[in-house]
């Protein structure tokens, strides 16, 4: 007998303005995806540009994790029905999103490669590398933090 995870409600939250933060780090999620959806042949260029190693292989392989990530981050955001076990994936993902574009970041900030745009627009916007851009990176990795702290997926119900 196959016995299929159950979906259940997200637990309530530790604190009132987490699940405010959680759908704006949402809406950012979905404008970067989006972005890089509509564009996805300039965006895997544009990872191609970073010269990170494993070639144009590895490079069509990270633009395609990126937005993944970045779609499946978007049910814990928005405290869909899911599994324990969905849930605490879709949180790791938002994370996932935040720590890739800080490495990404520091990859082009650290080593000399000519690139006009990071991508995290998916080349539609250009976002110049440098302290604007890690900054952004650093700001989406601390609205995954305080929303997974506000959230936490496997807090007790009371």
């Amino acid at each position: 007998m196959i016995t299929l995870p159950k979906a259940t409600a997200p637990s309530a939250p530790k604190v009132k303005y987490a699940p405010k933060l959680a759908l704006v780090y949402a809406a950012i999620i979905v404008v970067l995806a989006v972005t890089q959806l509509f564009s996805f042949e300039k965006f895997q260029v544009v990872v191609q540009n970073y010269s990170i190693p494993g070639g144009v292989a590895f490079a069509a392989l990270l633009s395609a994790i990126i937005v993944i990530s970045e779609v499946f981050a978007l049910p814990f955001l928005l405290r869909m029905r899911l599994s324990k076990a969905m849930r605490i994936v879709s949180m790791w993902c938002g994370w996932l999103v935040a720590l890739i574009w800080y490495l990404i970041n520091l990859w082009i900030l650290f080593k000399p490669a000519l690139v006009d745009d990071i991508g995290l627009f998916g080349g539609l916007i250009a976002l110049h590398p440098g302290w604007l851009a890690i900054s952004v990176s650093i700001v989406l990795g601390v609205l995954a933090g305080i929303v997974s702290w506000g959230m936490w997926p496997l807090a007790h119900k009371k």
